[in-house]
């Protein structure tokens, strides 16, 4: 091959070198899955009951209509460090301007639910005693309050398909049941009697159905409230321990909460999942009753994912409190050290601190 010829081919191999297009571009990498939460901690507090006729409302009032939010600011930063704070609201509340009325059937100022959301509460059981004493409309009200909030609500309802109650808790979802032993003999109006969760003590078999519904829409854990049995008792009552382990034995039901007995009462673990079988009061003025009914407590639970997947508790925590009932105004605050080690020998009483229940002061 002549020297020319060679020439021109390696020209023209040049050239086609030069003309050709471009290399695609890689594909971009698919995108990485968010890692699943490993752990959330969640906290709930014991009864909000709005007396009427005493300092907790004349205090909150100040002049220009009412504002519980002081009532509630020592404690809210407890509330708003974990990542979810479920409350109990035992009693509906009234219109802006009432009126507003207490025990024995009350209708409390909304503005309580404002101060609930302020500081920190992320979802409300509602299922009490006192669900129905301003009637269905009070029901109503109350839940219509709740959602302005945004606070979340479960244990009465304004329809019979409402869905079941699962909230986020740091990217872990978690559902809420709640339910009540009794409606203090208002009876359901007729056609609604899906109003109120009720159950007849001891028999939670419906509380173990809506929390099956809880976890069929999506709720990794399922935390119980149970408005149950006896008051100003700190010791559960034998109907009580039997409902209460009725739902623990249960694969839906991760958690029992207690209501009702307006007084701290034991905390206890069974066979590794824990109940905190009363929380005591949380913004209440039982004044008449003694030091007993204005001990609290903050009930605070880690959660830890397993290797299969599944959430166990495994830290459990109770912060003491106390309603200090001052002459002007309420707040609900952290115990000193005496409340703290009265309430801590009732938690104790079932084995809960010898099976590592940490009483702390914060």
């Amino acid at each position: 091959m002549s020297g020319r010829l060679r020439a021109g081919l390696l020209g023209c191999a040049l050239l086609a070198a030069c003309a050709a297009p471009p290399a695609p571009p890689a594909p971009p990498a698919p995108p990485v899955a968010a890692a699943a939460p490993q752990e959330f901690t969640l906290v709930a507090t014991g009864d909000v009951l709005i007396h009427q006729g005493g300092s907790l409302t004349a205090g909150a009032a100040g002049g220009g209509g009412y504002d519980f939010s002081g009532v509630l600011a020592p404690v809210a930063p407890l509330l708003q460090a974990a990542d979810l704070a479920i409350c109990h609201l035992e009693t509906p509340v009234a219109g802006p301007d009432g009126p507003f009325r207490g025990y024995p059937s009350f209708a409390v100022q909304p503005q309580i639910v404002d101060a609930l959301a302020g500081a920190g509460y992320d979802v409300c059981s509602t299922a009490s005693n006192h669900s129905l004493d301003d009637g269905f409309d009070g029901l109503v009200r109350t839940l219509d309050a709740l959602d302005a909030a945004g606070v979340a609500h479960t244990g009465t309802r304004r329809s019979a398909d409402e869905p079941p109650t699962v909230v986020d808790a740091g990217g872990v979802r978690v559902g809420h049941v709640a339910v009540t032993f009794s409606l203090n003999g208002v009876a359901p109006p007729a056609g609604r009697e899906w109003a109120v969760d009720t159950f007849d003590a001891p028999d939670v078999s419906a509380t173990l159905r809506a929390a099956a519904r809880a976890r069929a829409a999506g709720a990794e854990v399922v935390v119980a409230s149970v408005h149950c049995c006896s008051e100003y008792d700190p010791d559960p009552s034998p109907v009580q321990v039997e409902a209460v382990r009725a739902l623990l034995v249960s694969p839906d039901v991760d958690l029992v909460l207690g209501h009702h007995a307006h007084v701290v009462q034991p905390f206890e673990r069974v066979d590794g999942e824990w109940a905190a079988y009363g929380l005591g009061n949380h913004v209440a003025q039982h004044s008449t009753r003694g030091f007993a009914t204005e001990d609290s407590v903050i009930a605070r639970f880690t959660f830890t994912r397993g290797a299969d997947g599944g959430f166990a508790v495994t830290r459990a925590e109770a912060v003491p409190l106390h309603i200090d009932l001052g002459a002007d105004a309420v707040r609900v605050v952290p115990a000193d050290a005496a409340t703290r080690a009265r309430v801590g020998e009732v938690l104790g009483r079932r084995g809960a601190v010898a099976d590592g229940l940490e009483v702390v002061g914060g």
